[in-house]
């Protein structure tokens, strides 16, 4: 069974509103425009809404034909800061702020997917539409279990999926049981003593020690974790001075930690806050330590994800619908939703374009009457 022909039939639509909410790009918990065309769209196709569910949330509600299980399909709505250097008839008309994870196409899918489910109603039970906003390490997840989500739309399973911007259009891979890194961000803040650059002697030059801090954190890989291990520690910003002639007084340092054991993470954790208390007293400055656990480990039920690669291939064919083995160091804040509901979690291929997160990217339209197809054919099976 390839793509639902009603969806490849009303494809040009999507492509029109995927089109639009590139060229409107809102950050995580600003989403106010888009909430608000899903909000009109979804009550156009005759379904009831509620919105402000974890701030930016719309959720979308639809009863089946007799009864049956209620199916949750999830998508996010956020975009990044990035300048958009695509040249796109379509490009970002929000300077700063561009949809370079695909996050507007995830849209399109499930609101295709709510449309063609509204027009036919030939599935049992009840779908459950969850428009997500700030998935990009912003909390939306959190924020929309806080507002009670699975307490006023019960699920029995819930399923969400993402482009992946490699290999060849339609292919679909998943990796049941752990799947997606979980993830630490945190920032590290040096208060030492300044001075003038021609007398070094009497200052304690914070971009020193932040070069030793820097050299001892990056020991605890692979000095600290067992080599059979996959977990990655990065320093990604760096910050400190304004002029030639003079040694600051602070330096800040930021990054991230990934990882797909949790103790392990812990371990890391604790080397980090010992490795900085031995560099403080070393150098007799002040170093404070913000670590905060934005992701969990993304961790998609075994029987559920045989359900959703069986799905994506009858829309994609045998063929090309794989499980994957591979561990994927990127996180995923559905994770949040996985610990609560059982589910699964699937890639979209798409080729030709630059990597996530790139302010070249580019997302292939083609993908988008698939991912509604597989939305729409999950509530179908499993309804």
């Amino acid at each position: 069974m390839p793509v639902i022909d009603e969806i490849q039939n009303f494809s040009d639509d999507l492509i029109k509103i995927f089109q639009d909410f590139h060229q409107h790009p809102e950050l995580g918990m600003e989403e106010v425009r888009t909430s608000k065309k899903v909000n009109e769209f979804l009550n156009g196709v005759g379904i009831k809404t509620y919105t402000g569910i974890g701030k930016m949330g719309v959720v979308g509600v639809l009863e089946g034909n007799k009864p049956g299980k209620t199916i949750g399909l999830r998508a996010d709505m956020d975009a990044l800061p990035i300048y958009e250097k695509t040249n796109l008839p379509y490009s970002s008309k929000n300077p700063g702020v561009m949809h370079a994870c695909g996050h507007d196409a995830h849209t399109t899918m499930l609101l295709g997917a709510a449309r063609y489910l509204a027009e036919n109603k030939n599935f049992s039970g009840k779908a459950i539409f969850i428009f997500q906003p700030a998935e990009e390490g912003l909390g939306g997840a959190k924020a929309m279990l806080a507002d009670k989500l699975f307490e006023k739309f019960p699920c029995d399973e819930i399923y969400g999926l993402h482009n992946w911007p490699t290999g060849e259009l339609g292919k679909v891979g998943i990796k049941p049981g752990v799947a997606m890194a979980g993830a630490d961000f945190f920032d590290i803040t040096i208060k030492a003593f300044g001075s003038h650059a021609a007398r070094p002697e009497g200052s304690k030059d914070p971009i020193i020690i932040a070069s030793s801090l820097i050299s001892q954190l990056q020991t605890i890989v692979s000095r600290n974790v067992p080599p059979t291990q996959t977990i990655v520690l990065s320093i990604t910003k760096i910050h400190s001075g304004s002029a030639y002639n003079v040694i600051p007084s602070d330096c800040s340092l930021s990054g991230t930690m990934r990882y797909f054991d949790k103790e392990i993470a812990k371990l890391v954790r604790k080397r980090m806050r010992e490795i900085i208390d031995g560099v403080k007293k070393s150098y007799n400055v002040e170093i404070e330590l913000d670590n905060r656990e934005i992701f969990d480990v993304l961790i998609n039920d075994q029987q559920l994800s045989e359900v959703m690669h069986e799905v994506a291939s009858e829309i994609v064919g045998k063929e090309n619908a794989f499980f994957r083995t591979d561990l994927v160091t990127g996180s995923e804040d559905f994770s949040d939703m996985l610990k609560v509901v059982p589910g699964a979690y699937c890639n979209i291929a798409h080729g030709g374009s630059l990597p996530l997160h790139n302010d070249g990217f580019i997302l292939d339209d083609g993908i988008l009457p698939i991912g509604a197809s597989i939305y729409a054919r999950l509530v179908e099976k499993r309804g």
